[in-house]
This record gives C-alpha cells, sequence and structure tokens, in this order.
C-alpha cells in the first residue's frame, strides 16, 4: 500500500512508497482502511524533533475510515463500521481511568513502542501508535472508535485531535465562566477550537493571538471578539481589563516564551491553560513569590483534559446543534500551507483527505 514515510528525523520532507505493510494484526486489533486524516501541529513537532519518535515512522494521528478486518476476541466492531481514530484510547481499568482521566492513561501509550509498519525487512513507527498517512493501518480495536453515519470523514478526522484538544482546553480543563475574557495566544486549528469552546461556554470577550495576519482574520469568523498581533497584545489586555489582566489565557503553541506572556496578561487569581506540546528540553520557570502572591493558576490541558470518548460525543452534538462551525475549520487548516508534495501525491487516486494545520 502507499504511505507518507520520514525517513529521518529533521527531514523536511516526506517520501511517499508504494511497498508499505500493515503489521500486527491478532487477538484485539483491526484492520481500519484511512478515508481522511489531519495533519496536526504535533506531527510536525515530531518530524523536527521537538516531541520524541523513533523514526523511520509514518506521521499522523487524526483519521477516520472503514473498518476492513476485525481480530479475535472483538466484540466491539465489525466490518464495514465508520470510525475515528483514538491515538490515546483509555484502557478504563488503570488508576487513571479509574479517577475518571482518561487522557492520562499510561496504557495506551504501550502502543507507542511497537512498530505497526513494515517495510521490506525495515520495521515502521506509526505516529502516536496509529499512523494515518497510510491508506490502511492495524490499531487495538480501543483506537477505533465508531461514528454516526451523518458525520463526514474528514470532520471525523478532525474530533480525533485537534478540536477534541481545543474546546476541552476550554469547557473541561478551564471550565470557561459565562461572560468572563479570554486570551488565545497561537491561532491554528487548535487555538481556533479554543476560542470556539470559549464561545460555546459564554465569553464575554475572547481576544485572538497571532502574528499570521490571515489566522487573526480566520480567528474572528470562528468566534473571537477582537484579534491582535503579538505586539498588540499588551496593548489590548489595557484597554479591554485596565490592566488587570485576563480571567483565562490560553497557550496554544508550547514555548516556555509564550506561556511566560500568558502568565503576565493572565489577572491575579486567574488561569494560565498550556495547551501547546513543547519540547522535552524547553523548561519553563517562575518566581516563588509570584506563585504565592498573585494565587494565578497554571492549567496543563493533555487531549482537552477529559474523558475522550465523552468529549467526541459532547462535540458532535455541538456540531449537529451546529454550536460549533468544524467544515469551516478544515477549509482554514487546507488555506495555511501545504507541506509538500508528497501529501499531493497521497491524494491522488486514494481515498485521502488531509487537512493543514500549521
Amino acid at each position: 500500500m502507499r504511505a507518507a514515510l520520514q525517513s529521518e528525523i529533521g527531514q523536511d520532507k516526506l517520501e511517499v512508497v508504494e511497498d508499505m505493510q500493515a503489521v500486527g494484526f491478532g487477538p484485539g486489533k483491526v484492520k481500519i482502511r484511512i478515508k481522511a486524516t489531519g495533519l496536526c501541529h504535533s506531527d510536525l513537532s515530531a518530524m523536527s524533533g521537538v516531541l520524541p519518535q523513533p523514526a523511520p515512522f509514518i506521521p499522523g494521528h487524526e483519521g477516520s475510515g472503514v473498518i476492513t478486518d476485525v481480530g479475535d476476541g472483538v466484540t466491539s466492531h465489525k466490518i464495514g463500521d465508520r470510525v475515528l481514530v483514538c491515538w490515546l484510547p483509555p484502557c478504563g481499568h488503570c488508576p487513571s481511568c479509574r479517577r475518571g482521566q482518561g487522557h492520562l492513561c499510561l496504557e495506551a501509550f504501550g502502543n507507542v513502542a511497537t512498530p505497526n509498519f513494515q517495510r521490506g525487512e525495515s520495521s515502521i513507527f506509526g505516529f502516536a501508535g496509529t499512523g494515518t498517512f497510510a491508506e490502511e493501518m492495524v490499531v487495538p480495536s480501543g483506537c477505533a472508535v465508531p461514528i454516526p453515519d451523518d458525520v463526514p470523514f474528514d470532520i471525523a478526522a478532525l474530533i480525533g485531535c485537534g478540536v477534541t484538544t481545543g474546546l476541552g482546553a476550554a469547557i473541561n480543563t478551564a471550565k470557561v465562566e459565562a461572560g468572563s475574557s479570554v486570551a488565545v495566544i497561537g491561532c491554528g486549528g487548535v487555538g481556533i477550537s479554543v476560542i470556539q469552546g470559549a464561545k460555546v461556554q459564554g465569553a464575554a470577550q475572547i481576544i485572538a493571538v497571532d502574528p499570521v495576519a490571515s489566522r487573526r482574520e480566520a480567528a474572528l469568523r470562528f468566534g473571537a471578539t477582537e484579534a491582535v498581533s503579538p505586539e498588540a497584545f499588551a496593548d489590548a489586555r489595557n484597554r479591554i481589563t485596565a490592566g488587570e489582566g485576563f480571567d483565562y489565557v490560553f497557550e496554544v503553541v508550547g514555548k516556555s516564551q509564550t506561556t511566560q506572556t500568558a502568565y503576565e496578561m493572565t489577572r491575579r487569581g486567574g488561569s494560565v491553560v498550556v495547551v501547546g506540546a513543547g519540547a522535552l528540553d524547553d523548561n519553563y520557570s517562575i518566581n516563588m513569590f509570584s506563585l504565592f502572591f498573585d494565587e494565578k493558576k497554571i492549567l496543563p490541558s493533555m487531549y482537552g483534559g477529559g474523558d475522550v470518548l465523552r468529549s467526541y460525543e459532547r462535540t458532535i452534538a455541538l456540531w449537529r446543534a451546529g454550536r460549533v462551525d468544524l467544515a469551516g475549520l478544515i477549509t482554514h487548516r487546507v488555506q495555511l500551507a501545504e507541506i509538500n508534495d508528497a501529501l499531493d501525491q497521497m491524494r491522488t487516486g486514494v481515498a485521502l483527505r488531509t487537512c493543514i494545520e500549521l
């Protein structure tokens, strides 16, 4: 089958190969024919080495498709089921899952260390234990979450990570209060989803902060009440909050520098919500007096900070009700950039749609 391959970390182009095999099928596993996939910024971070990922590997962890085979012992799925790919499925029995924090399930990370593709004699990893930049993939049955017939494959793919992460950061992690002030630093696909989540929660002011003008314009279409460049952020804080700072500031970049900015722009007693996935060697520090005296809450948000399966259901309900715009988000992501010709090749002659986020 075809797949887009990253041979080495730091390589700036993907290679489309036609001799890849999906391996590991057996008891408890399912095989999925991929119909749509999204390129999340986490894929780019793994490709550049910011996030740890063994190579060679196939990027992609936002995906959807149709089950083409089920292994022994799988009773929850059947051939022909439409599913989205959950790269971090809760096991249901570990301490985190029992506490209702399935997004922190460590058992699921066992999939990450096991290659699920092969090319010739070489074992190939799928990013985050999945690898949706392939025509087919084999994953544990828990990674395949059934989707209703009215949910298009491209929308389902985005729900699998970026949308769930952004909406969940606002709804689950921050629990944004109605009438509050919100700032979002970074307006890619996840940042736009944070904005939509804050809007759903009833925030009165939602300020989008991004250096790219087209992203700022998009943020306004998705619910931001104002969009500014990073250079104008301080002025916006002073004007909108009389210098006090915002109730919630979301960092959706994954860098200590922007996290510090988020902290400075948050009011005393407010919440700094860290959504961006950063590097292992990028450390954030804060002085102990400020931590105590200002009582700002620092809230990391992993995969939307809640039960991912419940979050999928909630997202679909909000989409059906017209409360969140997912079709527009696809257009927004595609317009941002094209990664390279490899993805164009993948789209030619195969049922694969790629939604780009940079």
